[in-house]
């Protein structure tokens, strides 16, 4: 499954250097937040959103990842996504790399105009494994990770 999304990530950075399209890529560092929530049959942890940083290739802050999930850069523009595809990360305990589609735009500016978003290299966020029972629902946890996110506009 991992191909898939290094093959569609291929793919839309073949049609960004053809068709007058261009891809932002920020690196991310934050967290993934999960709560303890009563499932059907038994308390299970379930994604509240992320908290991060994002930054440009030099270091420098470039805007921040939360909760949609919806990325604002620091012109004010904000992007939010819907999953597309998702396949498991090459990267043992990292949470899955993704396709999304953008499905909202706030602001004007460098993300005003994001097409799809494709969530790469990860490093950890995976759920707590244990943890969440009857006595802990309604606790959180916060999950350190890292992702390369690359935006893709026409």
């Amino acid at each position: 499954m991992c191909n898939i999304i290094v093959s569609v990530a291929g793919l839309l950075l073949a049609v960004a250097a053809q068709a007058d399209a261009t891809a932002i890529e920020l690196h991310a560092q934050g967290v993934q937040i999960y709560v303890c929530e009563q499932a059907s049959d038994a308390p299970a942890w379930r994604l509240k959103g992320p908290e991060a940083i994002l930054r440009d290739a030099t270091g420098s802050e470039a805007g921040r990842h939360f909760f949609g999930p919806s990325w604002q850069a620091n012109d004010g523009s904000t992007v939010v996504g819907e999953p597309m595809t998702s396949s498991r990360s090459p990267a043992d305990g990292s949470i899955p790399w993704l396709v999304l589609r953008a499905k909202s735009h706030a602001n004007s500016g460098i993300l005003s105009s994001v097409d799809y978003v494709v969530r790469l290299h990860t490093e950890g966020g995976v759920a707590p494994v244990d943890g969440c029972d009857r006595s802990h629902v309604g606790e959180e946890k916060r999950i350190g990770y890292t992702a390369t996110y690359v935006y893709f506009s026409h």
